[in-house]
């Protein structure tokens, strides 16, 4: 008897704090309708708060969904958390995660692939259930992306915000889960979105910090044309190889980075826009959060046997796509 790994649970939180295009407005040189034009965003939440981090919104949404699928923390068997803002260098965000919810009787560990870290944490999540390793794994994808933006510039600061969301996998017999996945890298991408500094290569100074090399760096036209190129590519290649048409696809399930790139991933694959999951107006990017929140806000409009792909883009390059048959 085939076990894959089923979602049966998610749930998501954003910070209260809501920075629109009006307030961006303020800050730099921009316009509401230059914003929305060229992302689709129309406001994003930011976690404002001194001293609080990626992993006190993972708790949040964590804390929610063991509430709502009533478990205790020591349930859980791992936790993944996958993130690009880790509240430190080390120990991993999933241990910090794990302490803070009183989860002692599981391992964990961070993952790290940009915005399609969720996926790839995913697909980890997966295999430990097919193998019978673990019952019940928790996948988080959460960021703080405004800890590494630069609000004086104009072209990354209008994207990224702030947020959170998890699954929990469980063991499935009955042909439900994750059923396919196609990931990918190219490590050849790293120089049209990074961070300068603050790793190995390049560490912390005084030079670094004046020269604003601690936040994103984003060459837009490149990393656009990649994404659009490559994240349709694999979610047609997911599609054809498990025999998918887009009537048989009840969701499309995008990471939230532009609106012209989800456009893009749709039409390729030939899905009518009432079938892709969209709220990149109200939250931006939020990396490692996109996906899950899309599934959270989702939820009650989700059908068990929906078959979901679900798709992304980050830097690296990475990208990836996969095929969820929705379990409950």
């Amino acid at each position: 008897m085939k076990i894959t790994a089923a979602i049966t649970g998610v749930e998501g939180y954003v910070p209260p704090y809501v920075l629109t295009n009006q307030e961006l407005e303020t800050m730099v040189d921009t316009t509401d309708q230059w914003i929305t034009e060229r992302t689709g965003i129309k406001e994003r939440h930011i976690l404002r708060e001194p001293g609080l981090a990626t992993s006190d919104m993972a708790y949040e949404a964590v804390t929610r969904l063991l509430a709502k699928k009533n478990l205790a923390p020591n349930d859980i068997d791992i936790i993944l958390v996958a993130t690009t803002t880790p509240d430190m260098l080390f120990p991993s965000t999933a241990v910090i995660l794990a302490d803070k919810i009183g989860a002692t009787n599981c391992w964990a560990y961070d993952i790290s692939a940009a915005c399609s870290g969720f996926l790839f944490a995913l697909q980890n999540g997966a295999s430990y259930i097919e193998s019978g390793r673990a019952k019940k794994v928790l996948v988080v994808g959460a960021d703080k992306m405004s800890s590494i933006i630069d609000y004086t510039d104009r072209n990354t600061c209008v994207i990224f915000g702030d947020g959170a969301g998890c699954v929990l996998l469980e063991p499935n017999t009955d042909g439900l889960g994750i059923l396919d996945s196609q990931l990918r890298i190219d490590g050849a991408g790293r120089h049209y979105l990074h961070q300068k500094a603050g790793g190995s290569q390049k560490p912390a100074t005084a030079e670094t910090v004046a020269n604003r090399e601690h936040f994103v760096y984003q060459e837009g036209k490149t990393v656009f044309k990649f994404a659009v190129k490559n994240m349709a590519d694999v979610s047609g290649q997911v599609m054809k190889r498990n025999h998918l048409t887009a009537d048989d696809v009840a969701w499309l399930v995008p990471h939230q980075a532009n609106l012209r790139i989800i456009d893009a991933t749709r039409e390729y694959v030939g899905l009518p826009a009432e079938k892709v999951m969209v709220n990149i107006q109200r939250y931006g990017n939020t990396t490692n959060g996109t996906i899950p929140l899309c599934l959270w806000e989702w939820e009650q409009r989700l059908k068990k046997g929906d078959n979901l792909i679900l798709a992304t883009f980050g830097g690296g390059f990475t990208w990836g796509a996969m095929y969820v048959k929705w379990a409950y």
